[in-house]
């Protein structure tokens, strides 16, 4: 069995109380409760504080560009569809720049489990507004405030198609840990949206303030009642933040309605040399 030391890269450069420090624990500790090892994890990061944890984790791993992690990460899917694949992304870099492609990978229920780091700011870049922002937020993009209402990834995911949607919360690393392994063992389009403090840039969204704000669901919730998932999930539009699984569903996905994936994967395949058949076609 694997140890969490096996899954060490460089140290990590986050600032000191960053919630991403308990996120990248959680997602160790979930790997390892998986039964997997840094050669069967195929992760692929996006951009900014959460995309620097491609140095920090060692595992077969991809350093997309902005916002485009969730394509290569289907891309990978494909390609070797027997094999896990795990997301790792920011609010800035999933539901600004990948806003599109997070919508589609939705519907098309592709196989992977996408953690997003929520810390309403774009991080590395010294704190300005992110979609999950609320409206009026002051940041060196927006003196004045930001004028639109934010994005709810929550309730954007259930709507287009997510088979598991789950929220966790950067100072409760066991729970995260908990769902970050039970989306891998689902099998469809798992979102799992960690609230995160940024301790540099966000003086609003504060471990004091989400402490105050949310809540475990409890066992009278159902995960699998679409409506009353949709309703825990705009919660937030008056500050309530559910965590745990929200919505589960299971069915078909993409790669199951492949039919040249049905006995091998891509990458296990003969490659196709006939070349000159292929020209023939243009002559």
């Amino acid at each position: 069995m694997s140890k969490i030391d096996d899954f060490d890269g460089y140290t990590p450069t986050w600032c000191p109380g960053c919630g991403d420090w308990g996120i990248g624990i959680a997602i160790k500790s979930a790997l390892i409760k998986s039964n997997l090892t840094p050669s069967k994890a195929m992760i692929i990061f996006g951009i900014g504080c959460s995309g620097n944890m491609n140095d920090f984790l060692n595992a077969y791993a991809m350093h997309s560009l902005h916002g485009r992690s969730l394509p290569n990460a289907i891309g990978a899917k494909i390609a070797q569809h027997s094999a896990t694949v795990l997301v790792i992304v920011g609010d800035g870099d999933c539901y600004g720049e990948g806003g599109n492609h997070f919508i589609h990978a939705c519907r098309g229920n592709h196989d992977m489990t996408v953690v997003v780091h929520d810390n309403g700011v774009y991080g590395l870049t010294t704190g300005q507004v992110a979609p999950t922002a609320d409206k009026g937020y002051k940041s060196k993009s927006t003196p004045s405030g930001i004028i639109e209402v934010p994005i709810n990834p929550l309730a954007l995911a259930i709507s287009q198609g997510a088979t598991f949607v789950a929220q966790g919360f950067a100072g409760d690393i066991n729970h995260a840990t908990t769902l970050i392994q039970r989306a891998m063992e689902h099998k469809g389009f798992s979102l799992v949206n960690i609230l995160q403090p940024c301790v540099t840039f966000n003086k609003v969204n504060t471990y004091q303030y989400y402490l105050s704000r949310v809540y475990k669901l409890g066992e009278d919730h159902s995960p699998t009642d679409k409506r009353a998932a949709l309703e825990k999930a705009m919660e937030a539009e008056i500050e309530k933040f559910p965590l745990g699984v929200l919505y589960q569903k299971s069915r078909p996905v993409f790669t199951d309605s492949i039919p040249q994936l049905a006995s091998t994967t891509l990458l296990q395949k003969s490659r196709f040399t006939r070349i000159d058949e292929l020209l023939a076609d243009f002559v």
